[in-house]
């Protein structure tokens, strides 16, 4: 499928892209390569295919809750980076 360059650049500003001038026409070989790849999956006989809407088997992957001990303050602050006393020292976020 051909694309013209006042297609690139439409797409372009919906985007909220600034594409080179000299980028335009390589551009619209690519996005018209990819079109015709979509024509072609679209000549696929996908009748007798199921519909899915995962390309894996999906399965539950809840667990028991179930009640135990809390770590203390020096097993949680063991692999800290950075720490005090009392806890986790991160970056100031205002």
């Amino acid at each position: 499928m051909k694309i013209t360059k006042e297609e690139v650049l439409h797409v372009a500003h919906l985007a909220r892209l600034d594409i080179a001038e000299a980028d335009i026409d390589r551009f619209a070989g690519q996005i018209g390569t990819i079109l015709d790849y979509v024509d072609q999956l679209k000549q696929v006989d996908t009748a007798d295919v199921a519909a899915t809407s995962h390309a894996t088997a999906m399965t539950n992957a809840f667990r028991e809750d179930i009640e135990q001990d809390h770590l203390d303050a020096a097993d949680a602050l063991a692999n800290a980076p950075e720490k005090d006393e009392s806890g986790f020292v991160v970056p100031k976020v205002i």
